[in-house]
Formats: C-alpha cells, structure tokens, sequence
C-alpha cells in the first residue's frame, strides 16, 4: 500500500550532521521499540508501575532516535542521490516517506502512552498496544528497505561510487573517439561518383561478335587443306587423253 506523499517544514539546524552517522542511529530505532513492546506484554500480567516506567522512558529514547535518524537519514541521502540509478531513486523516495511516518508515529506511541498512564483506562491502554506494534511493524519494514539500498543499490558505498565515476569517464572518453571517428557527409568527395552511366553492351551483340571471330578463325585455319582437297579432288577426277582410232582409208 502506497503512503500518501508528506512534506515536512525544512529545519535548518545549527550545526552539520556528519555522512554515514544514519546506520549507527538506525540500531537504536529498531531495537528500543521491539524491547518496549516486550515489557508492555509482559507488563499486561505483572502490572508493575517500574515496568511502565521504564517503558515510558524508552520510548522517549525511541522518539529522540527517530528524529535523529529522520535527519541523518536527509544527509546520507542528499549525498548519496547523484549516484543512483532511476530505480534507486525511487527506492529511496519511498524509505524517506516511511521515515516520515514513522517519526511522527513515535510521538503518537508517546502520547497513548502517556494517556494510559494518567487515565488507567482499558481501551486506552489496548489502542496503545495496538499503536506500538504498527509502530514495530513499520519499523521492521523501514530497516528491510534500509537494507535493500545499501546491499542491492549500493547507497552511500564508497568503492561503488568509485566505480561508478570510472564508469561514467569510459563513457565519456568512448563518445569523444566516436565522435573524432565519424566521418561527416559533407567530407564525402561528390566527384567520386560518376556523372553519366556507363553504357553496357547488349549481351546480343557480344554473343554475335564472338560467332563471328570463331567463324573467321575456323575460315582460317581450315582455309588450306579445304583448298588442298580440292584440288586431289581436280587431279584424281580428271580423264585420261583419249587416244582416237585410227580410221582406214582404204
């Protein structure tokens, strides 16, 4: 279920907040709200006032820490936002929502249980309850999505920024050759490409040049011993003299 967006007023405070002090502030809020729901649980059998005093002054603890965590919370993201990816952004919008919320539940879990100690009253007292363990659910959830920044984005790691930077240098210096590499279209000589097509010779033609030139050779080549057959042929084929008789005149 998405929270609705809240804008708190910005406080400026009167002295800086040092980058990574969040994790450190971040043990206390999950760990004091789980041990006052605890006493309060046990205290519903022993009903003891030094149990719910003590309840009632870790839970001031617990609203002194989620202050603290809300704003080491701004510092460590204002840092760490340049670097992440668009899904990590997101991420983080939403862990600072819930931040939100549950810093201003703190003092409403304070509140109830002011109210159950001054009144005593049963509804009062079980409404308490109820407001402490959505406060320890939150909490739980805060810390899981704390995690998921750090371990699957890299939020605020220190080698993972390094390497990011390294990445986006190659990036750079890859756009900077391939822009001294690329060749513009004016640089292109026009004259390179001629101005008139080529005439190409009708694959007719040729086939009728080449007829001719193999008959022109064969002509050639088998031009003297056609005229040599002829001419056996002449002398062979010709008759002998004829030798006329010779006619008596007496």
């Amino acid at each position: 279920m998405e929270l609705p967006a809240i804008t708190l007023p910005k406080v400026e405070l009167p002295f800086d907040i040092p980058v990574l002090l969040h994790p450190a502030v971040d043990h206390f809020i999950v760990a004091i709200p789980v041990v006052i729901l605890l006493l309060e649980l046990m205290n519903l059998i022993m009903k003891k006032k030094a149990v719910g005093g003590v309840s009632f002054f870790l839970i001031v603890l617990t609203v002194i820490a989620s202050v603290g965590a809300y704003f080491t919370g701004l510092v460590d993201g204002k840092e760490a936002y340049p670097a992440l990816s668009e899904a990590a952004k997101v991420a983080l919008s939403e862990h600072k929502l819930l931040g939100t919320y549950l810093m201003l539940t703190s003092s409403v879990v304070l509140l109830f249980k002011l109210l159950s100690m001054i009144t005593g009253n049963a509804i009062i007292r079980g409404l308490y309850i109820l407001i402490l363990i959505a406060f320890v659910a939150g909490i739980f959830e805060q810390g899981k999505e704390g995690g998921e920044l750090v371990y699957k984005y890299g939020m605020n790691v220190e080698q993972v920024k390094i390497l990011d930077d390294e990445i986006f240098d190659l990036k750079e210096a890859l756009e900077e050759v391939t822009e001294k590499t690329e060749v513009p279209a004016e640089a292109i000589e026009v004259d390179a490409v001629p101005e008139t097509p080529v005439e190409t010779t009708p694959i007719e033609t040729i086939k009728e040049a080449v007829t001719e030139s193999v008959e022109v050779k064969v002509q050639e080549e088998m031009a003297p011993a056609v005229k040599e057959k002829v001419e056996e042929i002449q002398v062979e084929g010709m008759p002998e003299e004829m030798v006329q008789p010779e006619i008596a005149t007496h």
